[in-house]
């Protein structure tokens, strides 16, 4: 007795449905598809009109929640140039550069090469716009790591896209993916707007050779002092810059290293462990709870707090300024050297024509304006609140992410 065909259905349904779904590729849900062009960028007839010419840089990597065009063409490039006018409500799928790129326009528009468009849609747009996202996700992973830079429009056409017969359900799919996109976008403001907050700040708390800031809380009136590091921190030097490779291991004890050091604190993106001989060895330069690190050569001049998760660490190849002769030294320093001027004063002292370096001794004399304790206490504890809530505002755009990406796994074949 033959087997029955397995059933076309995904693994999360809204209550009620329960036909099954279709396959089909993606040349039969199209009525158009439209490639694209790059007008003569030396034409100047071409450029500077008031339609909308899209490139791959335009669509965001992670996301199918919109395009923002930067550069537009004028309708005389669209009559004798390759561009081609491209009618509203078509989906913009990315074949070339950034393979993975998808986004439902809803203006009318042109692209570069680079671009398939599929218009007049036989189902809901927003919910096909998804489903494509999701193949050509899995085909922008199928092509890392090879020499293929992008997917012909033959490809793209013969992919498979599976569907529910019935347009309700394609609605309710597109239109609950769309509202967590609509809450991401939010999320995102939000934590763009605290980032500019702190960029703010960060340029107006601190004091210059005029000795005084230009943002001050209420209460303080007195002139900074300029003191040298070397001068607010007992010890400061080198963390072991030595070859290290030899004494990695699977599981032992975290090594600090400049890739932990980004943003003003300490992540573990990139983990390096050493075997606890070694880490011995190193017992005199151990790193403790309120010491500062900076890294020494690449991405010079980034620095972090140690906090209690990393106190007795090791590290390397940075340059450690250990034991502050108050509590909140360090993480005044730690927003300093994040403002504009500290940074370039840092890139004024770095030295090296490959891979700039900065080092130790002239950290040690490197000169900054201290307010009193108190208002040093102040400044470190707003902004410290401030780095708080944007931590948390990026765990949860993370969680919303995660979010997502379950929902697209699970509502789709």
């Amino acid at each position: 007795m033959d087997k029955k065909p397995e059933k076309l259905v995904p693994e999360v349904r809204f209550k009620g449905f329960t036909d099954d779904w279709e396959q089909r590729k993606l040349s039969s849900i199209a009525h158009q598809t439209f490639g694209g062009g790059t007008p003569s960028k030396s034409n100047k007839q071409f450029w500077n009109g008031d339609f909308p010419w899209i490139q791959s840089s335009d669509l965001a990597e992670d996301t199918i929640r919109g395009v923002h065009p930067n550069k537009f063409i004028t309708q005389n490039a669209l009559q004798i140039s390759a561009a081609k006018k491209i009618p509203k409500n078509s989906i913009a799928i990315v074949s070339r550069v950034g393979v993975g790129k998808v986004a439902l326009i809803p203006f009318n528009y042109s692209t570069s090469q680079d671009f398939l468009s599929l218009s007049g849609l036989k189902i809901n747009s927003q919910f096909a716009t998804y489903s494509i996202h999701k193949i050509m996700k899995k085909t922008a992973s199928q092509l890392q790591g090879t020499s293929i830079k992008g997917i012909t429009k033959k490809d793209i056409l013969n992919k498979a896209i599976i569907f529910p017969i019935s347009g309700k359900e394609q609605v309710h799919i597109s239109s609950l993916l769309k509202y967590v996109d609509y809450i991401i976008s939010l999320q995102q403001r939000k934590l763009e707007f605290l980032k500019e907050i702190k960029k703010g700040l960060l340029q107006k708390m601190f004091a210059d050779k005029s000795k005084f800031p230009i943002l001050r809380f209420e209460g303080f009136h007195n002139e900074w002092e300029q003191r040298k590091l070397k001068n607010v921190y007992q010890k400061i030097g080198n963390a072991f810059v030595g070859t290290a490779s030899p004494y990695y291991v699977d599981a032992g004890h975290f090594y600090l290293e400049s890739n932990n050091i980004k943003n003003g604190q300490i992540n573990r993106n990139h983990e390096v462990f050493i075997n606890n001989s070694f880490y011995q060895k190193q017992s005199n330069k151990l790193l403790h709870t309120g010491d500062l690190v900076m890294v020494q050569s690449g991405h010079v001049g980034d620095t972090a707090v140690i906090t209690q998760e990393y106190n007795n660490s090791a590290a390397h190849a940075l340059i450690m300024f250990r034991n502050p002769k108050d509590k909140f030294l360090s993480d005044y320093l730690n927003f300093y050297f994040q403002n504009t001027s500290a940074k370039n004063k840092i890139n004024v002292l770095a030295i090296g024509n490959t891979i700039r370096h900065v080092l130790a001794s002239d950290m040690s004399r490197f000169s900054v304006y201290f307010p009193n304790k108190d208002e040093r206490k102040y400044i470190s504890n707003l902004l410290l609140k401030l780095q708080y809530t944007i931590t948390l505002q990026q765990s949860k755009i993370s969680q919303l992410t995660i979010l997502k990406k379950y929902l697209l796994q699970k509502l789709f074949i």
